[in-house]
């Protein structure tokens, strides 16, 4: 079993995040702060959307390279 921290920021408008949040748009794919693209489920930033849109520090946590948990720093 191993777990992988991944950390990243976003600025996405409302606007922007619309497909994603409207399920058109299935994954999103990040740059780490170590340059490294990770992709995951877009559904999991849902809970993070406010009315100007994502914005903010994230810590991505995987198991065995699937998706665990996703964090708002």
């Amino acid at each position: 079993m191993t777990r992988q921290q991944y950390f990243f920021s976003l600025n996405i408008a409302y606007q922007d995040f619309l497909p994603y949040y409207q399920g058109q748009v299935k994954a999103i794919v990040v740059t780490t702060t170590k340059g490294l693209k990770v992709q995951f489920p877009a559904q999991h930033l849902r809970k993070f959307v406010t009315a100007t849109g994502i914005r903010g520090s994230f810590c991505l946590e995987t198991k065995n390279n699937k998706f665990f948990s996703l964090t708002k720093l």
